[in-house]
């Protein structure tokens, strides 16, 4: 398996990679989002191979959202996350925005081979529907996770995921992007900086 088989493309640090990031896209995105593609950016200059990938259903049409596809969306992700595995002897972290980080996070609660999730506007619940909790699986999984959310998320509040992110058995941490709604943007905070330096810090702490 290659990186055209996931339709990956690598942002390459200078030297020998500490490990490999894997971040995947949002719904209605693709591999080229902007914000992934800063991310991504920040973790190799931190020393990181870091991969944007597209999920399954993103690879059979380029446009419009998934459609019943959670179950080959979620094996594309596991086959990622294999193939990271061949790239480097370090860890693997994995994430993604909205719909691709709920989706590595479920396969993370299956026991996948993964030393953090890094999770960009986790979709708790649909907008104006908190009853819809996007929480059954959070219990299940055992690796760090750092979720990077905005004050104004419409998909939920800061104390929602508070209290969703205290179902997980492993650490965790919330950064808050002020003002952010879903896209997460902000022209005050550097939200790749903060997100990649929380995320190496709760892997490895005091390191870079």
């Amino acid at each position: 398996m290659s990186l055209e088989d996931i339709a990956g493309i690598a942002h390459e640090p200078d030297g020998t990679p500490t490990g490999v990031v894997l971040l995947t896209h949002g719904a209605g995105g693709n591999r080229d989002a902007p914000l992934i593609v800063r991310i991504c950016d920040e973790w190799a200059r931190h020393g990181w191979l870091a991969v944007r990938y597209n999920l399954p259903y993103r690879r059979r049409r380029p446009k419009g959202p998934p459609s019943n596809s959670a179950v080959s969306d979620q094996q594309g992700i596991v086959e990622a996350i294999e193939l990271a595995h061949t790239l480097t002897d370090g860890p693997v972290i994995a994430g993604g925005h909205s719909y691709g980080g709920r989706m590595t996070s479920m396969v993370a609660a299956q026991g996948a081979d993964l030393a953090a999730l890094t999770l960009f506007s986790y979709p708790l619940h649909p907008p104006g529907k908190p009853e819809r909790a996007r929480t059954e699986h959070l219990g299940q999984i055992e690796v760090p996770t750092v979720f990077t959310h905005g004050t104004a998320d419409p998909f939920g509040s800061i104390a929602e995921l508070t209290a969703a992110a205290q179902l997980i058995p492993a650490p965790t941490e919330l950064i808050e992007i002020t003002g952010a709604r879903h896209d997460l943007g902000s022209k005050t905070l550097d939200v790749p900086a903060l997100a990649v330096t929380r995320a190496i810090g709760l892997i490895a702490p005091g390191g870079t």
